[in-house]
Formats: structure tokens, C-alpha cells, sequence
């Protein structure tokens, strides 16, 4: 995750006031509503979601969290702190030869393998790790947060799909053209 402050524009230290307002000021600007029919709406929707989890890393237990980039978590040794700066900095080829050196294979390490799988755009291979992340410690919600935000955006896909004709409905043509090939491939009289 990146620096949060800097998600939200503000500087290291402000105030509750300031916090809130910056994120809201950031909502209005990024959310997806306001791209509906732009080629930027999937960029809003990430970048919505990168500053809602900014806000809410700054507002949990009651403010009195710092940020820092490979801060240690449950289960985080230091080559996973240094594989989540090398996905922060975009230097994917670092991040997965570091997890490929790596001989932890707990919750942190599937997520983050999940996340890099995600950023190269291998999306099954991205929701079942971080599946099996969020199955491993169930409580975590980075895990969670990142399995329903990909679960929503897989969503959105296949909903843009079916708009488009690309469903798996029981339309007569379809069903047709099935046989057609079944019967093509089992004959060859056709």
C-alpha cells in the first residue's frame, strides 16, 4: 500500500479535520459515478478504493496509526516487507523473485503473491491466492478488502459482458451452433 497521506494529499500529522476532508474532496473527484461512460471508470474504481483504504489506515483505532511502507504485520518476515516495496515501486520482476526465494508460504505470502499475480493481470491466479490468504487468517482485512475488490471488479466484467452479448444464456442460436459443432466433430458427414 502506498504512503496513505499521500493518497490523500495531506501531510504527515494532520488532524482528523483534515483527514476527513481531504478524503472527501478525493471521493468527489475519483468516484466512479462521475466516469460512467469514460474510458477512465476502471481507474477511478481503483483509485477510489486506494483512497478509501488510505482513509480508513488513517482513521483506525482512533487515528493513532503512522504509516510505513513494509511495516512489519503478523507472519511478515523482512523479505516479504521488501517484496511489498518492490510492488509499491511497480518493480514487479524484483517482488516475484523475491517470493520465489521465500520459503515462508503463510497467509502474508499467498496475498502478496496474489497482488503481483493481479498487477501482471493473472486474475485467477490472483483470487485464488488471495483466496487461500483470506482462508489462512480469515480476520485479516487487507486480505478481505483485496478479495472483495477484485470479486466486485470481476463482477463488473461479467455484467459488461452479458450487456454485450457475451452471457451464457440459453439463447436458440447459440444452443444451435453447439450442436452444429458437437455434431461436426463427432461426424464427418457434415
Amino acid at each position: 500500500m502506498q504512503n496513505p497521506y499521500e493518497v490523500l494529499g495531506i501531510k504527515e500529522g494532520a488532524t482528523k479535520e483534515e483527514i476527513k476532508a481531504a478524503y472527501r474532496e478525493q471521493v468527489k473527484k475519483y468516484h466512479p459515478d462521475r466516469h460512467q461512460d469514460n474510458p477512465l471508470y476502471e481507474l477511478a474504481e481503483e483509485k477510489l478504493q486506494e483512497i478509501n483504504e488510505a482513509y480508513e489506515t488513517l482513521t483506525k483505532d482512533g487515528g493513532n496509526r503512522t504509516y510505513r511502507s513494509g511495516t512489519a504485520g503478523p507472519g511478515q518476515t523482512q523479505d516479504l516487507r521488501q517484496v511489498r516495496v518492490y510492488i509499491d515501486k511497480g518493480n514487479l520482476g524484483a517482488a516475484e523473485a523475491e517470493l520465489n526465494r521465500s520459503s515462508i508460504r503463510n497467509a502474508e505470502w499467498f496475498y502478496l503473491s496474489g497482488i503481483l499475480s493481479m498487477r501482471k493481470g493473472w486474475y485467477d491466479d490472483a483470487i485464488n491466492n488471495i483466496q487461500t490468504a483470506c482462508s489462512m487468517e480469515p480476520a485479516n482485512y487487507e486480505y478481505r478488502n483485496a478479495m472483495n475488490s477484485m470479486m466486485q471488479t470481476s463482477q463488473g466484467y461479467r455484467t459488461t459482458a452479458n450487456n454485450r452479448g457475451y452471457s451464457n444464456s440459453n439463447d436458440e442460436l447459440c444452443r444451435m451452433l453447439q450442436c452444429y459443432c458437437c455434431a461436426d466433430a463427432l461426424c464427418d458427414c457434415m
